[in-house]
């Protein structure tokens, strides 16, 4: 049989989404047929995120801010805030369902995106936008669900699951109190999920320093970073 070359395509410039005045540009290719999943975790280890069934990284001309993390479990050390959040939300139920969309996800969605994102292009997603989110992936893909006690949902982590680890797609929660830090306590828990699953890595997507957006993966250390074809690790990520 006839080997299909992969192709890759590169995006026109954009503005950027995460530092001002920069433009941004994209290589993608599709990953789809037999070989996707073998593929993903090629290219996730190289330093591409997977969104639907892209996967994508930036070349941007003349910018390299962008820059692909994982955090190593093994050796993973929490900072005394992130201790206490864990504490605080000790009693959560996290169930790991399918990526099927539902009601429920979808208007905590809405919710998140009006708050924390209003200018950004997933603030106009509709119903259809979303279920495309969740459920188009050709890899294997969880959806870790947190909920109180009493059931109420307050955070979602659509991940992704790869021959070395864990990579967190996208993650939205209630937003109704900011300071339950809903966001940190998923990623804390993404982390020890993938020790329990005997995986090396929680691939986090992009550290952008100068970014507020992307400020708060910073805290997670040690980390590494995607830098001239390897992995090393990332100044300043090692808690004290």
């Amino acid at each position: 049989m006839q080997h299909r070359p992969q192709l890759f395509y590169t995006t026109a410039p954009a503005p950027c989404p995460y530092l001002p005045d920069r433009t941004e540009r994209k290589v993608l290719t599709e990953l789809v047929g037999p070989d996707a999943v073998a593929l993903h975790n090629r290219l996730s280890q190289a330093g591409f995120r997977r969104s639907h069934a892209i996967a994508y990284a930036p070349v941007c001309v003349g910018c390299r801010a962008c820059t692909p993390m994982r955090i190593p479990v093994a050796t993973f050390a929490p900072t005394r805030t992130q201790k206490k959040i864990s504490n605080r939300h000790s009693d959560l139920i996290v169930n790991m369902v399918p990526p099927v969309p539902t009601d429920e996800q979808f208007r905590l969605f809405e919710m998140y995106q009006a708050v924390r994102h209003p200018d950004g292009d997933m603030a106009h997603m509709c119903w259809r936008d979303y279920v495309e989110l969740i459920a188009n992936t050709p890899v294997e893909t969880f959806l870790a669900e947190f909920r109180r006690p009493d059931g109420t949902l307050v955070c979602v982590s659509l991940t992704d699951c790869l021959s070395d680890g864990l990579s967190a797609v996208y993650t939205f929660y209630d937003v109704s109190d900011l300071t339950a830090s809903w966001g940190t306590f998923s990623i804390l828990w993404l982390i020890e999920q993938t020790a329990r699953m005997g995986l090396e890595h929680l691939y986090l997507g992009y550290y952008v320093p100068g970014s507020p957006k992307m400020a708060y993966k910073a805290a997670f250390g040690p980390a590494e970073v995607f830098r001239d074809g390897h992995w090393s690790l990332l100044a300043g990520t090692l808690p004290a």
